[in-house]
């Protein structure tokens, strides 16, 4: 049995894949959010102790500690620990280090896409940690992403994924910005996108979010809230490399906006909308 702990957007998706072939236990700390699976564990300790592979989705590395200080009270000797979640590149050192003094394996598996990718398969997936571990979660992984970096060294694979992250929401503005330009030039927005997809906006980007843009949906697979935090996340990446990242704390602060008007639960792709309509 694989055991799965989150089941937010991404997470649940993730779970739902792999429930397809595998049997789960799950746990989430808002329960309903669990309803259509079949085994529904009532804490994490109880995940833990019925599955030897446990999955973590959560929305940081203040909720990676939480539910690992209630893992590590369980015997967790020689389980593996996957996590999925977009943790901060100095705690998740400590996250290895507290899973090893346990005598389990953790291994940091933060993943590139959003939640239709999730569900079928085809995710990019960055993992860090002991080979051994990665060998027996590797079918797993294989379940759920397309393409998978292993880098045996501790904290590559999140640093990797908060640079990535910064990227995304960097074009992610620069198209909704330019999209926004055009419409004010009376350019109707179709035919904005269809020349920025086949021109210098082509990209994984635009392929992912072009139809939210044009219907203007922005219900979420990644949201405004976990851009920022993964960006500010990257912002204290700079700060220990002592590397200048302007364009970070700009990009940063535009997506801070949707704070303000109560939209930080809305895709990110809705930086449109708030470019579009709001004075910046």
């Amino acid at each position: 049995m694989i055991g799965w702990i989150g089941l937010g957007h991404i997470g649940r998706a993730m779970a739902e894949r792999l429930s397809e072939e595998y049997e789960l236990i799950v746990w989430n700390r808002t329960l309903e959010k669990a309803k259509g699976f079949r085994n529904v564990a009532k804490s994490p300790e109880e995940v833990v102790e019925k599955a030897d592979i446990v999955f973590l989705s959560l929305y940081d590395s203040n909720a990676v500690e939480e539910v690992s200080k209630r893992i590590l009270s369980k015997d967790i000797k020689g389980k593996i620990i996957v996590d999925t979640t977009t943790n901060h590149h100095r705690k998740v050192l400590r996250f290895h280090e507290l899973y090893k003094s346990a005598g389990a394996h953790y291994l940091e598996s933060p993943v590139i896409g959003s939640v239709i990718p999730a569900r079928n398969g085809q995710l990019t997936i960055l993992v860090s940690g002991e080979k051994e571990a990665y060998e027996k979660a590797l079918p797993y992984l294989e379940k759920l992403g397309k393409k998978i970096f292993y880098f045996e060294e501790p904290g590559k694979a999140t640093k990797l994924k908060l640079i990535n992250n910064f990227v995304l929401g960097a074009f992610m503005a620069a198209l909704a910005e330019a999209i926004a330009l055009g419409e004010k030039a009376g350019i109707p927005r179709e035919e904005l996108v269809e020349v920025l997809e086949n021109g210098a906006g082509n990209s994984v980007v635009l392929k992912a979010k072009k139809e939210k843009i044009l219907s203007e949906d922005y219900s979420t697979h990644f949201s405004i809230k976990n851009l920022v935090k993964d960006l500010s996340y990257a912002y204290d990446l700079a700060l220990d490399a002592n590397k200048t990242v302007p364009l970070n704390a700009v990009v940063r602060e535009l997506y801070r906006v949707a704070f303000e008007k109560g939209l930080e639960e809305l895709d990110f792709s809705a930086i449109y909308k708030i470019i579009r309509e709001f004075s910046l």
